[in-house]
C-alpha cells in the first residue's frame, strides 16, 4: 500500500471511534476517551496548503528556455519522474495525499509573519456536557508565550451557564436597593402628625423642608427625623437584606459553577451535536525578533463538566514554522567615507556683556556679567585642556547700540573689546600659573631599579589676543524688530522705511521721533552690546594643512542595522540615497518591488544580485526570467539550492517547473 493510502486508512480508524462511543453515556465516554488518550490534532492548514497547490499549478507556460554558463539552451517543463523508466515525463496532476509534515517555511514580510494551523477535534471528544479547552503555546527563541485559547462548548453545558446566570441574577434582584423600603412610612405619618403638626403641616405645603426648619423642630422638640425614621425600620429585614449583600460572592461560586470567559479567548463556539471532527483554523501573526529563525506550537487542553475537569489531553507534538527573512542577504561590509581633515580649526561664541554708560570697564557684578563671563571662562578652559587642539589666538570683537554718533560708538566698542581682551587676558595667566602649581611628581623605574623623579610640566602656548571694533550693530537690531511679537506690523513697516537712510547717525535721530523709540532703546538695545569671541586653534601634532582620510559612514552602518532588526522602514530612511544591494533589500521587504528592481537590473550579476531579481520577477509573474536568474544563481553558489525552499515565490517556481531535481540544470 502507498504512503498515501495508508494515511487515509489511519484517520479512517480514528472517524470509526464516535460510532461506539455515541452508544454509551457520558461516563463511559469519558473513560473510553482516557483509555484511548485522544486528544486535538494540531496541524498545518489545509487551506494555505491547497491555495500553494493552486498557484504552483496555475502557470502560463508548460515550457521554459533558459540558458547554462555555456550559452546552451535547456529546456525546463513540468514533469515528474516516472517510477518505471526513470525519465520525466510532463504533468498537470498535482498530490493529494494527506500533508501530515511536522513543519512547514513561513516568509516574513514587512516585519510580520503569519503563522496557520488547524486544530482538528475528533467527533469522539465531543459532548453535549463538555466543554473543551484548547491552549496553544509559542516558542520563540528563549520566550514562550500562551496564545488565546479555542472553547468548544457542547450545548448543554452552556445552558447550565446560563440557568447558573440566570438564578444568580434572580438572587441579585431579590436584594432590596431602596432603604425606605424597611419603613412603615404610614406610622412615621402618623406619629409626626400627631406629635410634630408644625412639621407635618410644613411637609404638606411644600415638598421640602430647609436644614434651618429642621433644626428648629429638632430643638424645639427634642427629636430629629432620623431617629423617627430609624424607630419605625423593620430592622430584622434590614439585617436580612444586608447579609444578602454581603453573600453576593458565595451565591456567585454556587450558581454560576462555570462562568462564561471573554477574555483571551479566540474562540468560543457551541457545538449542537458530534455529528463530525471539528475544525479552527487558527492564524497568529507575530512580529520579527533578531536572531529568530523559527517558531514551535504546542497544543494542550482539557475537558471540563460543570465546574469539574474530567481530563487533561497530553500535549501535541509540535508544529515547527521556519522562518525566512530577507534580512540574511544583508551585507555588513563597512563603508567608509573620504574626509578632509584641516589643520586650523575655528570656534566662536558670543556674550552679553554690561557696561555703564559711555565706559568700557568690566564690572562683573552688573547686571548678567557674572553669568556671561564664567560661561566664557568654562569655554577657555575646556579648550585649554583639550589634548587634540592648541588655540594660536582670539579675536575679541565688540558689538554697540545706535544712541550716539557713530564715531563714538565705534571708539566705544574697540575700547569694550580691548577692556574684554584684557580681563581674559589675565584670567588666562592666572590658570596656567594655578595649573603649574599642581603639577605633580613622576615617579619612573630605570635598569638598575632605582626610582628617578621629574616634574610633570604642562606647556602652555602664548596666546595672542586681537581686538577690534563691531561698530553700532544694526543686522541684528534689524532681526530682533522682525521678530518681536510687541511690534505691531505698522510699527515694523516704519522701522524698515527708515533703514533706507543710509547715514547712520540720522536714521538714529529718525527713530527717536518715533512712538516705539522708547520700547528699542530699553528692550532691544542692550541686546546690541554683544562680544563676540573667534577662537583660532589648529591640530597638536599634524604639519600639513589638510590631510585627506576616511571615517565609517555612520548612517549607512545604523541602515544595515536596522536592516538586520527587520525594522525596514527606518532602514530605508537611511539606505534610499545609497541605492546599493542593501537598499534593494529594503525596497523589496517592504514590497516596492519596482524600485529594487531599478537598482539591483544596474548591479554587477552575483548569486545574491540573480537571487533577488528571481524573487521579484516571480512576483512580477515572469516566470522565464525567475527561472534563469534563480539557476544562475544556484550555478554559482548551491546555498540557494536550499535557500529557495524557504521563500514563498522562488519555491513555487521550484515545485512547478520541477527545478533542482535533475543536477545537469545546476
Amino acid at each position: 500500500m502507498s504512503r498515501k493510502h495508508g494515511i487515509i486508512t489511519c484517520l479512517v480508524s480514528v472517524a470509526v471511534i464516535p460510532a461506539f462511543l455515541l452508544s454509551c453515556g457520558p461516563g463511559k465516554k469519558i473513560e473510553a476517551v482516557r483509555q484511548q488518550e485522544l486528544s486535538a490534532i494540531l496541524a498545518l492548514s489545509r487551506n494555505e496548503i491547497q491555495e500553494e497547490r493552486r498557484v504552483i499549478a496555475e502557470t502560463r507556460r508548460d515550457t521554459l528556455t533558459v540558458h547554462d554558463f555555456d550559452g546552451r539552451k535547456v529546456l525546463i517543463m513540468k514533469a515528474v519522474r516516472d517510477d518505471e523508466t526513470g525519465e520525466m515525463v510532463a504533468t498537470d496532476v498535482l498530490d493529494a495525499a494527506v500533508v501530515t509534515a511536522r513543519f512547514r517555511n513561513v516568509a516574513e514580510r514587512h516585519g510580520r509573519i503569519d503563522l496557520r494551523f488547524e486544530v482538528i477535534v475528533p467527533a469522539s471528544m465531543q459532548d453535549s456536557k463538555w466543554q473543551l479547552r484548547f491552549y496553544p503555546d509559542m516558542f520563540m527563541l528563549e520566550d514562550s508565550l500562551r496564545l488565546e485559547s479555542v472553547f468548544i462548548t457542547g450545548e448543554d453545558y452552556r445552558k447550565k451557564q446560563i440557568r447558573g446566570y440566570e438564578l444568580y441574577n434572580r438572587y441579585l434582584s431579590s436584594i432590596i436597593t431602596d432603604s425606605l423600603a424597611f419603613v412603615n412610612l404610614r406610622n412615621v405619618e402618623i406619629f409626626i402628625q400627631r406629635n410634630l403638626p408644625d412639621l407635618y403641616r410644613f411637609k404638606c405645603d411644600s415638598t421640602v423642608v430647609t436644614e434651618e426648619q429642621a433644626a428648629s423642630f429638632e430643638s424645639r422638640w427634642g427629636l430629629h427625623e432620623k431617629e423617627i425614621i430609624e424607630h419605625y425600620t423593620n430592622r430584622f429585614a434590614w439585617r436580612y437584606n444586608e447579609r444578602k449583600k454581603e453573600r453576593r460572592g458565595v451565591m456567585y461560586a454556587r450558581y454560576v459553577k462555570a462562568p462564561i470567559v471573554t477574555e483571551g479567548i479566540r474562540l468560543d463556539t457551541v457545538l449542537r451535536n458530534s455529528d463530525g471532527d471539528f475544525v479552527y483554523h487558527y492564524t497568529q501573526t507575530i512580529k520579527t525578533r533578531p536572531r529568530l529563525r523559527k517558531v514551535d506550537i504546542v497544543l494542550s487542553g482539557d475537558i471540563y463538566e460543570a465546574d469539574r475537569k474530567i481530563y487533561a489531553m497530553q500535549r501535541s507534538a509540535p508544529l515547527t514554522f521556519y522562518i525566512s527573512s530577507l534580512s540574511a542577504f544583508v551585507d555588513g561590509t563597512q563603508r567608509y567615507l573620504s574626509h578632509i581633515v584641516e589643520r586650523q580649526v575655528s570656534a566662536n561664541t558670543a556674550c552679553y556683556v554690561d557696561f555703564e554708560t559711555g565706559k568700557a570697564d568690566i564690572n562683573p557684578d552688573m547686571g548678567h556679567n557674572r553669568t556671561e563671563l564664567g560661561r566664557i571662562r568654562r569655554n577657555l578652559c575646556e579648550l585649554l585642556d583639550n589634548q587634540q587642539l592648541e588655540m594660536d589666538s582670539i579675536v575679541i570683537a565688540a558689538s554697540a547700540s545706535p544712541e550716539g554718533t557713530e564715531k563714538a560708538n565705534d571708539a566705544l566698542s574697540e575700547k569694550r573689546a580691548g577692556s574684554v581682551a584684557d580681563y581674559f587676558g589675565q584670567y588666562i595667566r592666572q590658570y596656567r600659573d594655578s595649573v603649574r602649581r599642581l603639577e605633580g611628581l613622576a615617579v619612573t623605574v630605570d635598569e638598575m631599579g632605582r626610582e628617578r623623579y621629574s616634574r610633570q610640566k604642562t606647556s602652555f602656548p602664548d596666546i595672542r589676543f586681537r581686538s577690534r571694533s563691531n561698530g553700532e550693530n544694526w543686522d541684528m537690531l534689524s532681526l530682533l524688530v522682525d521678530q518681536d511679537s510687541l511690534l505691531s506690523p505698522s510699527d515694523v513697516r516704519s522701522y524698515m522705511r527708515h533703514l533706507q537712510e543710509e547715514d547712520p547717525d540720522r536714521r538714529e535721530a529718525a527713530l527717536q521721533t518715533e512712538p516705539y523709540y522708547r520700547y528699542l532703546r530699553e528692550n532691544l538695545y542692550p541686546r546690541l552690546r554683544t562680544v563676540r569671541f573667534d577662537f583660532y586653534l589648529h591640530r597638536k601634532g599634524m604639519v600639513k594643512d589638510t590631510v585627506h582620510t576616511t571615517v565609517l559612514d555612520s548612517a549607512y552602518m545604523k541602515g544595515v542595522a536596522a536592516l538586520r532588526d527587520r525594522d525596514y522602514p527606518k532602514a530605508l530612511e537611511y539606505l534610499r540615497e545609497y541605492k546599493d544591494f542593501n537598499t534593494a533589500i529594503a525596497y523589496v521587504s517592504l514590497d516596492y518591488n519596482a524600485s529594487a528592481m531599478a537598482i539591483l537590473q544596474k548591479l554587477e550579476r552575483t548569486p545574491q544580485v540573480n537571487y533577488m531579481l528571481a524573487l521579484l520577477y516571480a512576483r512580477n509573474e515572469d516566470d522565464q526570467n525567475a527561472v534563469q536568474c534563480y539557476l544562475d544563481a544556484c550555478r554559482e553558489d548551491r546555498s540557494y539550492v536550499f535557500r529557495g525552499n524557504l521563500d514563498p515565490e522562488i519555491y513555487t517556481l521550484i515545485k512547478r517547473y520541477g527545478l533542482n531535481t535533475n543536477e545537469e540544470e545546476i
